[in-house]
């Protein structure tokens, strides 16, 4: 997520009404909205993101050639070169404000979701769920920003029953901006924990951060989804708002030896998933509950939630020879990675191992946070632990340290480990699961 640019800008700028419902109407003769000229198709909408290091005005005639019926520029000399240009002040409000204008149009259901952790698993696992009795679009991948949300929103076709939209935030003020496009009618978030410290300025700033989606649901009178076993989130509820409470609780955790994915039982009906670890019940508590709530079968729920596999190392299971990997490397903070490896601690593997990552966006919080880690990775009995990157490196120095993952892939593999359960957790921008490669 850019942390240059500014995230208040619906409030600062305005394009008049009349500007967009022209824009409107341009884009209603389009198949999609991009905002990369590679990715343009016969009939696209080619929006020309422009920001400190990139212009792509530069590539709005070249999105025209590849097909798109229309390319949104800022750029006066570029517009002037094509009738197929609209030009505007700035084509990321522009963008924003076309979103809001098309939510305004559509009459389906919209749930919103955020939260530290396991945002995008939820939102996968309930987009299953729904898919069962509705036909539900939800965001691709993580493109939760203030440019992914709006491209979610104009990408979401007509003849949609229901829209899912994962919203990601590191600063104060952009959930609410994000809410104030979407305009959900439902909202959830999955926790609060120590994620983008640096950007919220402390665990306070994360909570008044992300609540700022109850704040807004309260004000316009839609539905908060609460996880009553969430004392954290509980709290952070205003007074008169409309709730759907559900417990992650009355999920019933089963131990079954040898059986590494996540097995729970539910109303008489037994979730063997295809999920790691028990941090991901939460997840699972909600997916049933919106799938309930909205009138998807209970067999359905379950079908589909245990027919949900995992991918882009988001509690991922690989079996390379005769190893196991666990990866859940996509992303980590404190509050993810403590629960990683206490749900590791509990595996019933004989041989362990952990290659851990250093966590980013923590500012002032950083030294402290990975040292929290390391010790408590020795408070769990894990003997065998790797960690990768200059702050974890900064708060402990031996064998088990590594700059990066590349000198800890050379160490790892003159292991010859065999027979073993590994680990992987780290920020995005140490690539942890590179040691597999």
């Amino acid at each position: 997520m850019t942390n240059q640019r500014p995230f208040f800008i619906l409030a600062q700028h305005k394009i008049s009404t009349m500007n967009i419902e022209q824009i409107y109407l341009a884009y209603l003769k389009c198949t999609n909205v991009v905002i990369d000229n590679r990715k343009v198709e016969a009939g696209s909408f080619f929006v020309a993101l422009k920001g400190d290091r990139f212009d792509a005005n530069q590539f709005a005639l070249a999105a025209i050639e590849a097909g798109a019926s229309f390319a949104l520029v800022s750029d006066e000399s570029v517009a002037k070169s094509n009738p197929s240009c609209i030009l505007v002040n700035d084509t990321l409000i522009a963008l924003q404000e076309l979103a809001k204008y098309h939510r305004s149009q559509l009459r389906y259901p919209v749930l919103a979701l955020t939260g530290s952790n396991g945002k995008t698993t939820t939102k996968e696992l309930t987009n299953a769920v729904l898919s069962k009795k509705y036909k539900t679009t939800a965001t691709i991948g993580n493109l939760n920003n203030h440019i992914g949300v709006p491209l979610t929103i104009l990408n979401t076709k007509q003849d949609t029953d229901f829209l899912i939209v994962e919203m990601g935030a590191n600063h104060q003020g952009e959930i609410d901006m994000l809410c104030r496009i979407a305009k959900p009618d439902y909202v959830m978030i999955t926790n609060i924990g120590k994620a983008h410290l640096e950007g919220f300025g402390g665990i306070d700033g994360v909570k008044k951060g992300k609540s700022e989606m109850y704040r807004y649901a309260q004000a316009d009178s839609k539905f908060i989804f609460i996880n009553e076993d969430d004392e954290i989130l509980t709290s952070l509820v205003p007074t008169n708002s409309l709730t759907i409470p559900y417990k992650q609780s009355d999920l019933a955790l089963l131990k079954i030896e040898n059986e590494e994915y996540l097995s729970f039982t539910y109303e008489n009906y037994v979730f063997n998933t295809q999920l790691y670890g028990e941090y991901n019940l939460g997840n699972m508590a909600f997916a049933i509950e919106a799938g309930r709530f909205f009138g998807v079968e209970m067999s359905e729920i379950c079908d589909a939630t245990c027919g949900y596999v995992p991918e882009n190392n988001r509690s991922e299971i690989k079996k390379i020879g005769s190893n196991e990997f666990i990866c859940d490397a996509y992303n980590a903070n404190p509050s993810s990675m403590a629960e990683s490896l206490k749900s590791f601690a509990r595996h019933n593997a004989i041989n362990k191992m952990a290659i851990l990552g250093d966590m980013l966006e923590l500012g002032d919080y950083a030294l402290v946070e990975h040292q929290k880690i390391v010790t408590l990775t020795q408070e769990l009995g894990l003997t065998k632990v790797y960690f990768v990157g200059p702050i974890f490196m900064s708060v402990g120095n031996g064998s088990a340290y590594y700059a990066n993952i590349e000198d800890a892939k050379k160490a790892f593999e003159a292991l010859k480990l065999e027979n073993y359960t590994i680990l992987l957790k780290g920020s995005r921008g140490i690539a942890v699961e590179k040691i597999l490669v």
